[in-house]
C-alpha cells in the first residue's frame, strides 16, 4: 500500500518532500529545516497479543508503562524489526508512517502532539516526508490520546 496514494484516494490535503534519506525522526527534522517537536515518530509496540501504532514527537521517548494503561494491556514491548517488516509489508524498515488506521492498527498519539498545527513523517521510504495539518491526521488517523512520552 502506497501512503501518498492512500492519502490522495482519501482525499486528505498534504505536502510531499523528496530528501536525502534519513534514518532518525531528529534527522528528519534537521533535513526538513524544522522542529523536532513537529516531526512524528510512530514506534510499533505489541501489547499482549495486539500490534499497537504508538506516535510521539521526535524530542521524546516512548513510555511502555504508560502505554500499557493506556490500552489496557499486561505486557508491552518494542516490536521486533522482522515484526516490521511483516506488518508494514511495502515499507522501507524504519519509515513506517504514524497512521496505524492504514494498516488495520489502534494508533495511540501523546498528547504533546495535539499543540502543532501540522506534522511530518516519513511516507514509507527513507527518502519521502509528508506535511499534514494536525486536524487531517486526526481525522485519517482517528488517534486515541494518552500521556505516552517522556523527555
Amino acid at each position: 500500500m502506497n501512503v501518498l496514494k492512500r492519502l490522495e484516494r482519501e482525499g486528505v490535503p498534504f505536502e510531499r518532500t523528496k530528501h536525502p534519506a534519513t534514518y532518525t525522526a531528529r534527522q528528519l527534522a534537521a533535513t526538513e529545516h524544522i522542529s523536532p517537536w513537529n516531526v512524528a515518530k510512530p514506534v510499533l509496540v505489541k501489547a499482549d497479543d495486539a500490534y499497537v501504532m504508538c506516535v510521539l514527537p521526535a524530542t521524546k521517548h516512548l513510555d511502555l508503562r504508560a502505554v500499557g494503561d493506556a490500552v489496557y494491556a499486561e505486557k508491552v514491548r518494542l516490536a521486533f524489526e522482522e515484526e516490521l517488516a511483516e506488518v508494514f509489508p511495502d515499507c522501507e524498515v524504519g519509515a513506517e508512517p504514524p497512521i496505524g488506521a492504514f494498516f488495520g492498527l489502534k494508533t495511540l498519539a501523546d498528547y504533546t502532539l495535539m499543540k502543532d498545527d501540522y506534522i511530518v513523517f516519513q511516507a514509507g521510504t527513507h527518502t519521502d516526508s509528508v506535511r499534514m495539518r494536525m486536524e487531517d491526521f486526526d481525522r485519517v488517523a482517528d488517534p486515541m490520546y494518552g500521556n505516552i512520552a517522556v523527555d
